[in-house]
């Protein structure tokens, strides 16, 4: 096990290069969280060679002496090495040690029909966290994933439901444009955003958090925004890493919902990662209650119509290094959940 000092772009090199590797590990999602402090731990073979990685983000907690550290979609290795994952686990110990934390909380890309990557968890003394079924944790727990390696334009929306595929099309014949676009459009972006989130009930992201993930991605990160009459009436934002392309956020003004801008979004998007030769486009998350009087069925229903598996991740796992302060945590996180969601809709109440 070792804690980098330095030599970061060998890190980076592995995350890039691992099958499990992700965007939140890299260092491009580091300024994106500048909240947190961010630190690495690796383990090597006996050639010095790395062959597991973690990223670990590391934040106080306002009031008491303590901290926590999250390690998103971490580990990077063979999950099932268990003398890997337990080196990995030396050294966030070691980094719980310096930072005073009271836990670590991953939330890896496993499916949770991965029995054997959850023993070896549990071994460690991993707690798996109650699982919702909803949008209840840091990252979503059921998504929906569209394998496109060495497909086609055509033969990808051969996958898709004949009234996705309708409705893409729909968008076009009504106007409806697509740009690829800079910060000059954030403004606009995340006043639709502000306008979804009041709609759909949700707490949104600040203009400036959106302007430091353009800045740091680069490249990597891509500001899709849709136009009706010359007018922007939805957005998204995708991020390309590795062997995938995600798309992390989407917005759309209750104006000219009839006019299908989201599915044009989507497809322009699917397009880049077929561009870029990915192997899977990530539509993030869904509910995993199907119950079609659930309020976010219909989110569901439209990522289910480009074809997608739905699949279900593992969850959040915890370990646990000081158990009073993290029942205290844990407590207290409802009230302030819920202290956000007031604030949040107080201020889109008002005059944007």
């Amino acid at each position: 096990m070792e804690i980098l000092k330095d030599n970061f772009e060998e890190f980076e090199r592995f995350i890039d290069e691992s099958s499990k590797g992700h965007f939140m590990q890299s260092k491009m999602w580091g300024p994106v969280k500048s909240e947190w402090k961010r630190e690495c731990v690796v383990s090597r073979d006996k050639g010095g060679k790395i062959k597991g990685a973690m990223a670990v983000l590391i934040r106080k907690v306002p009031g008491i002496p303590s901290s926590i550290m999250y390690a998103p979609r971490g580990p990077v290795c063979d999950m099932h090495d268990e003398a890997t994952i337990l080196d990995l686990m030396e050294g966030a110990k070691a980094l719980a040690k310096k930072h005073r934390a009271y836990e670590l909380k991953i939330d890896p890309d496993i499916k949770t029909a991965d029995e054997k990557f959850l023993a070896i968890a549990q071994k460690i003394g991993f707690t798996q966290k109650s699982k919702g079924k909803n949008f209840e944790g840091i990252q979503p727990r059921f998504v929906f994933r569209l394998e496109i390696k060495d497909k086609t334009e055509e033969e990808v929306l051969a996958m898709f439901h004949s009234k996705t595929r309708y409705n893409i099309n729909l968008a076009r014949r009504k106007g409806v444009t697509v740009k690829i676009c800079g910060p000059e459009m954030l403004d606009d972006f995340t006043r639709i955003m502000v306008e979804t989130g009041t709609r759909d009930n949700f707490v949104t992201r600040p203009k400036v958090y959106f302007e430091k993930m353009l800045q740091s991605f680069g490249d990597n990160v891509r500001l899709y925004m849709a136009f009706f009459e010359d007018k922007p009436v939805a957005g998204t934002l995708a991020i390309r890493f590795c062997d995938k392309v995600w798309y992390l956020y989407g917005a759309s003004s209750n104006a000219y919902r009839n006019v299908m801008p989201n599915y044009l979004l989507q497809w322009e998007m699917i397009r880049w990662a077929i561009e870029s030769r990915a192997a899977v486009y990530d539509f993030r998350g869904v509910s995993g209650d199907l119950d079609e009087s659930n309020p976010l069925y219909g989110l569901y229903r439209f990522k289910k119509g480009f074809g997608g598996e739905f699949t279900e991740f593992i969850g959040e796992l915890d370990l646990i290094f000081n158990p009073l302060v993290y029942f205290a945590v844990n407590k207290a996180k409802p009230m302030l959940g819920k202290t956000r969601k007031f604030l949040f809709q107080l201020k889109a109440g008002k005059k944007w």
